[in-house]
């Protein structure tokens, strides 16, 4: 275990550009070597809460890791997935309870509050990947996230869910069993300690995780303002596939969709076959960056 890199994941908050640079020239010694130093001035507000949060025991941390039952791994390890490399602001580590060693993945979004349509194509869109021996890959959150998971669970597939809380909290509360279903045969994965609270500024976060780790993310029912069209953008600046399934043209939940259709940033499926067609026509980037 990286000790340096797991105080620098315990007192950073993910997704900040300016300490990914730090760490990408630098170095992980030196940057913390630099925190350390009160001397040495970042110009940065949030240097006085890290600086803080640094003076926590090391044993205390891995202690709280070891609890949760999760494995704390970085970009030296060889179960870090390779494919969040192409990160802009790379993870300086992830906590994983469970078996995420797999590029063969889609992912699947959309909105919290699905309709009944919604709620039934992300099931059998799920269920149709598994059967095909596809991981599932998304956030554990309510709606279209539950479907997706519950649908790879029922075809007896893989699922990861990449949470914005710690994986010792069960959030949303009512997906406990979910979140002990998944691990029978799929993952938890985190970017923050285990015991740490979901954030709104998590979500949107650690959904360019879930960009990143798919080859392919598909939206199923998203606003016209929705976390999960900043997902199938991140995607798309990754030049992962992006997909997209219209619904009726006047519902609401369907108007993000429409939108991204609509403005040429994702193609239009309305089946998994349609979709496994995309996917067999592109090469898998990810096994060819890997090799």
């Amino acid at each position: 275990m990286n000790l340096t890199k797991l105080r620098l994941f315990h007192a950073i908050e993910p997704g900040d550009k300016f300490w990914s640079d730090e760490i990408s020239r630098n170095g992980a010694e030196v940057l913390l070597a630099n925190l350390l130093d009160k001397n040495f001035d970042f110009r940065r507000r949030s240097v006085a809460r890290i600086r803080e949060r640094l003076k926590t025991p090391v044993e205390t941390i891995v202690r709280e890791i070891a609890e949760s039952n999760g494995n704390f791994i970085t970009d030296e390890d060889r179960e870090w997935p390779h494919q969040i490399r192409d990160l802009i602001t790379p993870p300086i580590g992830l906590i994983v309870r469970g078996n995420i060693y797999d590029c063969n993945s889609v992912a699947i979004v959309g909105t919290r509050n699905p309709t009944t349509y919604g709620a039934r194509v992300a099931s059998e869109f799920a269920s149709g990947f598994a059967d095909g021996g596809i991981t599932i890959v998304s956030g554990g959150a309510y709606g279209i996230d539950t479907h997706a998971h519950r649908g790879a669970l029922a075809a007896e597939g893989r699922t990861i869910a990449v949470l914005a809380s710690g994986i010792s909290v069960t959030y949303p509360a009512a997906n406990e069993r979910l979140f002990e279903e998944i691990l029978e045969n799929g993952a938890l994965i985190s970017e923050v300690m285990p015991r740490e609270r979901a954030r709104p500024e998590r979500f949107l976060t650690r959904n360019r995780l879930i960009a990143a780790y798919a080859k392919a993310t598909i939206v199923v029912e998203a606003a016209f303002r929705s976390g999960s069209l900043r997902t199938a953008r991140d995607a798309a600046e990754l030049l992962r596939i992006v997909l997209a399934v219209p619904g009726p043209i006047n519902s609401p939940s369907s108007d993000g969709c429409h939108r991204l259709i609509g403005e040429r940033c994702a193609e239009i499926v309305t089946s998994v076959a349609d979709a496994m067609e995309f996917l067999s026509n592109k090469p898998c980037t990810l096994c060819l960056n890997a090799s």
